[in-house]
């Protein structure tokens, strides 16, 4: 792992400055770019860790703050160790936030950072990878989708709701996309049923797409999120070996 150095940096959109975290080896060497897409937690230190890990493997790596439009972070002020069976009022707080971001106004957004990304000398000429967890999951291939000539590989750990009857669900953005995608399920996931699981591969399938999608054995929803209940060690370091082997392919 080399050294990693890290601020805050601030993206124009077309709805105002979007604050996001960036992570980069120390060296400031232009590297491979990957846009990291949140939980619905927000960005926030654990966040921050797991950026800095993947900057250490080599890559720049920005993690925008997506509900920017209602503020810098943390928009949501949350404990360090996040429970919302002890706190029920967290996702009371979290629910109008989540519904308010629209796929279209993630694309708009993305149309953002990829430009940024695209811009910063920190960064390497041609395609970037996309890597989501939960809700980012759906972002990851709603950006994707929208922008199969910039985005060589896509991500997902733990994500819900990627094949609904939405007329905007994230499983019919596939047609569009050229990425090699990766998806961790998470097994224990009401979120993600079976039904939808198999729905999502389906449609990766017929639309030629090169992917894998494994189910993480006995893992909750959020098995990443080390400041959560739902923390998983094992599938934790399983996801970064996935992700680091999908990187390494694409890069």
């Amino acid at each position: 792992m080399t050294d990693v150095r890290a601020t805050t940096v601030d993206i124009p959109t077309e709805d105002g400055v979007a604050d996001a975290y960036l992570a980069h080896p120390a060296d400031g060497r232009p590297r491979p770019a990957v846009l990291f897409y949140q939980d619905a937690y927000g960005l926030r230190p654990h966040l921050r860790a797991m950026a800095d890990r993947l900057a250490g493997a080599g890559y720049t790596v920005l993690v925008p703050n997506v509900f920017h439009r209602l503020g810098r972070t943390p928009v949501v002020d949350l404990p360090e160790f996040i429970d919302p069976g002890a706190d029920p009022t967290i996702w009371e707080r979290l629910g109008p936030i989540l519904s308010a971001l629209t796929p279209d106004l993630v694309r708009r957004d993305a149309d953002a950072y990829l430009r940024w990304l695209a811009d910063s000398p920190l960064t390497t000429a041609g395609p970037v990878a996309v890597t989501g967890y939960c809700m980012g999951a759906r972002l990851a291939l709603w950006t994707a989708g929208a922008h199969p000539d910039r985005v060589a590989a896509v991500a997902g750990f733990h994500g819900g709701a990627l094949a609904t009857d939405d007329p905007d669900s994230p499983h019919l953005q596939a047609a569009s996309i050229t990425a090699e995608v990766y998806f961790g399920h998470a097994d224990e996931d009401p979120s993600l049923p079976p039904e939808q699981m198999a729905r999502f591969e389906e449609a990766l399938t017929a639309a030629g797409v090169r992917h894998t999608c494994e189910v993480y054995g006995g893992a909750r929803h959020g098995y990443t999120q080390a400041d959560t209940p739902a923390y998983d060690r094992e599938a934790d370091e399983r996801h970064w070996a996935a992700l680091l082997d999908l990187l390494k392919r694409t890069f």
